[in-house]
């Protein structure tokens, strides 16, 4: 990492310019954070601890919701290994420890219950989310700003994690869970939006993977905290992850700083340049010979036509987002599903989600490498070729009694599954330009979510016949992943700012091809 204290810009570039000529607010942050300063770095990690605290409200069902153990009381009649206890009187069998409150299927009498109704939580959750997402989209960036509405959010999901240890049956408990998938749907989305947007191009790659990293640990570190609290409630554990989130989100509500470009659009440019002092204190005398010169609100407001109906009105902008959407559909049956459905493999729960939680670091090592060496439609299609295929063999281990095989099968379709993420991610952004890249983000999230909402269903049915649920979700994840020899190839390609620049670098590609 640059040294943060040395000087970002040489002081001849101030004098090069020409001061008469208008300067872009682009040009001027990318020449003020050309460096990558400690406070940069501080101000990512305390953004990007947004995202551990939102995988840990997405994976906790995990712990919560799972089928609890149990022994038999009346040897006569009852037989662990054999026994139907839905089939047995209450009194000839208990829960392992005698302690109803270790999981929401003992303290809600759930044992004999529907898939769909031991499954509703988890549902909720994900239904809350697409529901959010959809709501929460509509509200415009002027209205709050990034940094405000990342708080709210982060705030709301902690708060209703921490009413949970108040619900006493199953329907206010999958209220609550709808709520906290509706607060925390954006999440991801506001981090790293506000990420991208206070961090220079050369950087923006490898900041970018910080707050995916801390989305890994939260999953890691869920599993430790459930280890911890095994012998207490459920309840505890909701505790346990909601009161930091909540702690969290203060820090955010006053240490977080807003991002510059926002404020640059809604025509606050003395408020940018504030922000951009903060983070680059080395530049301040730089920054405040700019500021003078950037276009006044009036101007800007006649570039900012742009919203989400345009990935709608264009044909070409409608493909691109319904092929990404059915990608990231399947996708994310595997990134959420895999999780879910390895409880139906006979290894132990903490070590396994744990261990996926772990497989997902070299992620973030191997999608670099995978971009700049392979073209990024080969690269999507590939992934969830094996990735799928690793699912599906999965399945069939498990049916032959080949546990650790199965486990191993199963740890690669999650790797895949990750890798996927990673990579359309930055597939979209490079596949939509600035004015509705945010938008399509959303979108993107959404069908991640949606795919994600199937899961426990599926996961759920795995009770009945042991394992299916992998090769259902390792079918979704190779089939639609085919959708992506559709998508245009933008490696090498620049980005572009409007709709129109869009069409004109598209129309020249096709020509140049052509010929």
């Amino acid at each position: 990492m640059a040294d943060s204290l040395a000087p970002l810009l040489p002081t001849h570039i101030e004098e090069d310019d020409d001061t008469s000529s208008p300067l872009t607010f682009d040009k001027i942050l990318e020449k003020s954070l050309s460096d990558f300063g400690f406070s940069q770095f501080l101000q990512i990690v305390l953004v990007g601890l947004a995202l551990t605290f939102d995988s840990q409200q997405i994976f906790i069902t995990v712990f919560t919701d799972a089928y609890p153990t149990w022994h038999c009381l009346d040897h006569t009649i009852c037989n662990p290994a054999t026994t139907d206890i839905c089939k047995i009187p209450r009194s000839a069998w208990d829960w392992d420890g005698g302690f109803k409150g270790k999981s929401v299927i003992s303290e809600f009498d759930l044992e004999c219950s529907s898939s769909f109704l031991r499954s509703l939580p988890s549902s909720t959750f994900y239904v809350g989310s697409i529901v959010g997402g959809v709501v929460l989209a509509m509200i415009p960036d002027g209205s709050l700003g990034r940094k405000q509405l990342l708080f709210f959010s982060s705030f709301a999901m902690s708060l209703t994690g921490i009413s949970i240890f108040l619900s006493s049956n199953i329907w206010i408990y999958s209220f609550l869970k709808f709520v906290i998938g509706f607060a925390r749907s954006q999440t991801g989305t506001y981090a790293l939006v506000l990420i991208s947007e206070r961090i220079s191009t050369k950087w923006r790659p490898r900041a970018t993977m910080v707050p995916f990293t801390l989305f890994v640990l939260g999953f890691m570190s869920l599993s430790g905290i459930a280890y911890l609290v095994r012998h207490a409630s459920w309840k505890v554990l909701y505790l346990c992850t909601s009161i930091p989130a909540g702690i969290h989100s203060i820090f955010i509500y006053f240490f977080a700083l807003e991002s510059p470009r926002w404020l640059h659009l809604e025509g606050k440019n003395k408020e940018a340049i504030e922000v951009l002092k903060r983070i680059s204190p080395a530049n301040r005398g730089y920054l405040e010979s700019v500021s003078s010169r950037l276009r006044p609100k009036e101007t800007l407001e006649q570039t900012s036509s742009y919203s989400i109906k345009d990935l709608f009105i264009r044909k070409w902008a409608f493909r691109r987002v319904t092929l990404v959407m059915i990608i990231m559909f399947g996708l994310g049956m595997s990134y959420y599903g895999v999780p879910l459905a390895v409880r139906d493999i006979k290894v132990n729960i903490y070590m396994s989600e744990a261990l996926n939680a772990m497989v997902e670091l070299p992620t973030f090592v191997v999608t670099p490498i995978l971009l700049e060496q392979f073209s990024r439609r080969s690269s999507v299609l590939v992934n969830c070729l094996i990735g799928g295929a690793s699912g599906v063999l999965c399945f069939v281990m498990s049916l032959y009694g080949r546990t650790k095989i199965a486990f191993a099968l199963e740890l690669g379709s999650f790797f895949c599954a990750r890798i996927g993420f990673n990579l359309m991610a930055i597939y979209l952004v490079e596949l939509f330009p600035t004015c509705v890249r945010n938008s399509a983000t959303m979108m993107l999230r959404q069908a991640l979510v949606v795919g994600g909402a199937c899961c426990p269903l599926i996961a759920s049915l795995g009770r009945n016949v042991p394992s299916l649920s992998f090769a259902v979700f390792g079918f979704a994840m190779s089939g639609l992943g085919l959708f992506a020899l559709l998508l245009p190839e933008t490696k090498g390609l620049s980005l572009c700012d409007t709709m129109e620049e869009q069409e004109q670098r598209d129309q020249a590609l096709k020509t140049s091809h052509s010929c």
